[in-house]
């Protein structure tokens, strides 16, 4: 894995990227928690380039990085989404124009907040076929992606069972968008789980069994593409 730099509207952004050892494969964009960039992404990183994608997660906060919780919502409340959407675009058509990078369309993934933007990326580039979204949160006041976009693509979403009551109703409102803008989508639930499941950096909620699952499942679905 190696830091680098992709340009963002005229701004040199740091990324994270990794290639696998074989030296090409599938595109995956990885998403932040509402943290930053902490070592969990970049493991989840290096992660995706041992299965043999090639895998870049953007510093959408621009170096901040926090873990302290209330610190972390200011962060994640003070997005600008739009330029979150810019830098998903632009992280996009970086991997598509990569020479190691296979195929023609990309995946993303993200986690809490990031998992929110995973369901906004397919609608902000046409190359974004797939995104998987674990336990996401959208917080932000009138976060209403168009979902028109979503034709022939596709999403898998990871709940917790116990997260914020609210989180299946919404998942289920989306859902009904997608499906009726002609893309699929496919909610898993993770019995016995709590948010953040996936974060073996936090043993407190980390499920191995249930993380073990949700990365297979994940790979399975870009695989597919």
């Amino acid at each position: 894995m190696e830091r680098i730099e992709i340009d963002i509207r005229d701004d040199q952004v740091p990324a994270l990227l990794g290639v696998p050892d074989s030296g090409s494969g599938p595109g995956v964009i990885v998403i932040q928690e509402w943290w930053g960039l902490l070592p969990h992404i970049e493991h989840v990183v290096q992660r995706f380039a041992d299965a043999g994608f090639v895998a870049l997660a953007v510093d959408h906060y621009r170096g901040a990085r926090t873990t302290e919780p209330d610190e972390a919502q200011k962060l994640m409340l003070g997005l600008n989404i739009e330029q979150v959407a810019a830098d998903l675009s632009a992280a996009a058509d970086e991997l598509i124009a990569r020479d190691d990078v296979a195929g023609d369309g990309v995946g993303v993934v993200g986690f809490c907040m990031g998992g929110g933007l995973a369901l906004l990326a397919p609608t902000v580039s046409d190359v974004i076929r797939r995104t998987v979204a674990f336990y996401p949160a959208m917080p932000w006041p009138h976060f209403e992606p168009d979902w028109a976009k979503y034709t022939d693509k596709s999403a898998l979403v990871n709940l917790a069972e116990n997260d914020d009551p609210g989180t299946p109703m919404a998942v289920e409102t989306l859902a009904g968008k997608i499906r009726a803008a002609g893309g699929t989508i496919d909610i898993v639930d993770y019995p016995g789980t709590s948010h953040a499941f996936f974060n073996d950096d936090r043993p407190e909620v980390y499920n191995e069994e249930s993380a073990g699952l949700a990365w297979s499942r994940m790979l399975d679905f870009f695989r597919a593409s």
